[in-house]
């Protein structure tokens, strides 16, 4: 590939101080780029990270450059996912935060600066399909530290300018990578939290964002609307989750529905969270195509879900309904599902229903 300049997505972590270290590497000029989105409280992208990252790009004698996002992330990222929370819906705010601010936008600051391509630390691989000349989303080799379920919003035009130079590592050959080149990150841990809610604590995170939206005290119902307790606010909730509900029986119970309407909380037996059907809203499809016939397919509906086999058939207006061979459990409305074939990512959807 011939020498290009490519802007590197550094967070201030060692996978993207590895990643601009092979993309110079490979005989490309490397300018970093720190998006400083949340605050100094946050786990990623704060302005201790962009110190992290600063060093680093003097280490490997780059251009480095840090970009205010602060007001954007708060108001594109961080309310749609209070709000979301508010609806009953359990939001994952790292695929927007990936196909808007560390892509879309970095694209455009990638052209100001004159670069060909972006490049970042995400465990994930684009290649070019060799029938069709279309990009295509793959899974990282390393299935454990794979990263695509937060990427599937990707298009073409996107997938054509992303590098992702630790496509092909495990994490612990690019800490040894990082160690040998004596970059400060090399030894940094890392946190599967999401950005901004660093304990973990996604009500606290909700009523911080909204404390004036908050729906107060409602019920706890079952299946047939007999109340077994209440609740202090439905962000507490998530379908599937079992352990804190509040309430005293002598079965278990897991949340199987949050009605935002009437504010309540709807538990049953695990039975009830098994669906073989998920109507999915605002579909994405990496080759900007939406297929005419359903495809046979694995569907991931959580981050850390093996996948279920299914058929996926494309509705209208950026629809689809998934079907699966078999019942899943805990298809919550808000999370992702995201189509893979092989280790192909074919696109993916946001769930918006899981009728029986």
């Amino acid at each position: 590939m011939a020498s290009e300049r490519v802007v590197v997505a550094m967070s201030g972590g060692v996978d993207s101080s590895v990643a601009a270290a092979r993309v110079i590497a490979a005989g490309h000029e490397a300018v970093g780029i720190t998006l400083h989105l949340a605050g100094s409280d946050s786990r990623c992208c704060s302005l201790a990270d962009a110190d992290d990252a600063r060093r680093v790009a003097e280490r490997l004698g780059i251009r480095f450059f840090v970009a205010n996002y602060r007001e954007r992330f708060r108001r594109e990222v961080m309310e749609s996912f209070a709000d979301a929370y508010l609806a009953g819906r359990t939001p994952i705010p790292c695929v927007t935060c990936n196909s808007r601010f560390k892509f879309d936008y970095l694209l455009e600051r990638a052209r100001v600066l004159g670069a060909e391509a972006v490049a970042s630390g995400h465990y994930a691989r684009v290649d070019t399909d060799p029938r069709t000349g279309r990009c295509r989303l793959r899974r990282a080799a390393d299935l454990e530290k794979d990263q695509t379920y937060f990427l599937f919003e990707l298009k073409q035009e996107q997938l054509a300018r992303i590098r992702f130079p630790l496509g092909e590592l495990t994490k612990v050959a690019v800490r040894a990578e990082a160690r040998a080149l004596g970059l400060a990150t090399a030894e940094k841990s890392e946190s599967q939290e999401i950005c901004f809610v660093p304990e973990g604590n996604y009500a606290s995170a909700v009523e911080r964002i909204r404390p004036d939206r908050l729906p107060g005290v409602g019920e706890i119902v079952d299946g047939d609307e007999h109340v077994l307790g209440y609740h202090r606010g439905i962000h507490h909730f998530t379908v599937g989750q079992r352990r804190g509900l509040g309430i005293a029986a002598d079965r278990r119970f897991y949340v199987t529905r949050i009605d935002a309407a009437r504010n309540r909380v709807v538990v049953g037996d695990g039975q009830a969270l098994r669906v073989g059907t998920a109507e999915l809203e605002h579909v994405s499809w990496t080759s900007d195509e939406a297929p005419r016939v359903p495809v046979p397919c694995r569907v991931r509906i959580r981050s850390r879900h093996a996948g279920a086999p299914a058929l996926v058939e494309a509705g209208s207006h950026g629809t689809a309904r998934v079907r699966f061979e078999a019942p899943v459990s805990a298809v919550s409305p808000g999370q992702a599902a995201v189509f893979d074939r092989g280790d192909e990512v074919l696109g993916g959807g946001w769930i918006a229903g899981a009728p029986s």
